[in-house]
């Protein structure tokens, strides 16, 4: 099996519409390479792949699928672990003999001579990732940068300087994903279990980390939030907010016309003022931590400092949609309860007096019976709730387990269960309040209409 990837000429994607997936296809696309790809439904980013000249389609064509690679001396063959093992086009590829690579083996074989930077942990790698390369991209340092999400900047989840050698990589421990990666310097922002489907259990989520972090280069750096505990060849620093003990600290917090402003005492400098162009307590600690790995690697602070000012976000993390006097709707990926609690505690702090209704929904039927507890426990502290049905991802069906199941552990008044087209038909009597739409799922297809909506509700055309 050959390693070099350039000595393919045709590049095949099972599962391309996904964000990581994407990032991959968009790259070899930049370089000159065919592509093409199956994904099971039409999408805002395939639809982009295609104008951009991948052929797409969206039917497991089984043995049809050769009309679409080349050769096997030609072709690579990449795909997400979200696809089935059972797929009818990647048993005749493996069939047929086609050199077939999981998403993370390849990105680690592109990036492995490179200069990673990566991100790692359990909620912020997306934010943390999008805000690390846009302070690079912006200073004279440049880099290359492997999104899991889009970036309000670029509109891309793809960054390419060929004149740089740092690479920005999301470091998922989905499927340990993150063990096909070289970091030269990595920051982890939590380790709180999930994906206990295929860990099985916290421990082994945990030492999953453990076996990640050895993987960084001794000549770089390890930059953990503060209370994780990660054996290392590296240096190791923490940061923390409000802390006493960390070696990077965040404090004086303020929320000033849709952005947050803080101070930070490093190693070495005491009070450095920050100003982070978007909203949110957790996306200051996100900052914290790429401020704490780029004054680690010599970045000069004011270079750090420009690139924060103007670093505008990703989409469907803490996505304001619509902000006025009296309505706001905001959109947010989070799907753990810890997520879930770093977006309240934020919309708490910005909006303290205001009523909050939460579209919620659940994603993966394991995830929700693990954590069942957890989740209800903070959604119960929204002053409204809906619950569109469990989106099972690559599940099946866990008997007992439904959002009807995870509402009745909910201590809320208001509360009830309905589909998307029933939550746009609750929402066009909604003119005012905190609106917020949380989930990992399709629920980002209704947010487009609810926006329309609300934007009619509040022009009075409804």
């Amino acid at each position: 099996m050959r390693n070099q990837l350039t000595d393919y000429t045709n590049f095949y994607f099972i599962g391309i519409g996904g964000i990581g997936m994407s990032a991959l296809a968009r790259y070899f696309k930049a370089n000159g390479k065919e592509v093409s790809g199956y994904d099971r439904t039409k999408s805002e980013l395939t639809e982009a792949l295609i104008k951009e000249g991948c052929d797409i389609h969206f039917e497991d064509h089984g043995a049809k699928v050769k009309n679409y690679v080349s050769t096997p001396e030609k072709s690579l063959v990449i795909y997400t672990p979200a696809v089935s093992e059972s797929h009818n086009e990647l048993l005749y590829l493996k069939e047929k003999g086609y050199t077939i690579y999981k998403r993370a083996e390849a990105l680690g074989l592109i990036t492995r001579f490179m200069k990673g930077l990566c991100v790692a942990g359990t909620h912020g790698k997306t934010t943390t990732s999008a805000m690390l390369s846009h302070i690079l991209d912006q200073s004279p340092w440049k880099c290359n940068a492997f999104l899991g999400g889009i970036a309000s900047n670029t509109n891309s989840n793809l960054l390419l300087n060929k004149e740089s050698d740092w690479v920005v990589v999301e470091a998922d421990e989905f499927d340990r994903s993150f063990l096909h990666l070289s970091p030269f310097a990595s920051i982890v922002t939590a380790m709180d279990p999930d994906h206990l489907d295929v860990y099985g259990d916290a421990s082994n989520f945990t030492d999953g980390f453990r076996q990640y972090a050895m993987k960084i280069d001794p000549n770089g750096v390890c930059v953990v939030k503060e209370g994780l505990s990660l054996p290392t060849l590296c240096p190791s620093v923490s940061y923390g907010i409000d802390s006493e003990t960390a070696d990077y600290k965040g404090y004086n917090l303020s929320y000033i016309d849709g952005e947050m402003q803080f101070f930070v005492d490093t190693k070495s400098s005491r009070r450095v003022r920050f100003q982070l162009g978007l909203p949110g307590i957790h996306n200051v600690s996100n900052a914290l931590a790429c401020i704490a790995l780029l004054d680690q690697l010599g970045l000069p602070m004011a270079d750090i400092q420009r690139g924060l000012a103007s670093f505008k976000g990703v989409k469907r993390r803490f996505d304001v949609q619509i902000k006025t006097s009296d309505l706001v709707y905001i959109d947010d990926y989070a799907h753990h309860p810890e997520e879930l609690k770093s977006l309240i505690d934020s919309l708490r702090m910005m909006y303290p007096e205001q009523k909050i209704s939460a579209v919620f929904q659940p994603h993966l039927y394991t995830r929700t019976r693990d954590f069942g507890n957890a989740f209800s426990e903070q959604l119960s502290r929204f002053d409204s709730l809906i619950l569109l049905p469990i989106y099972p991802a690559r599940e099946p069906e866990i008997i007992g387990i439904s959002s009807e199941w995870l509402l009745s552990m909910v201590r809320l008044e208001n509360k009830e269960v309905l589909s998307s087209t029933g939550v746009l038909e609750v929402m066009k009597q909604k003119k005012t309040g905190i609106i917020v739409t949380i989930g990992a799922g399709d629920i980002g297809e209704i947010v487009a209409p609810l926006k329309n909506i609300l934007i009619q509700n509040i022009e009075g055309k409804q």
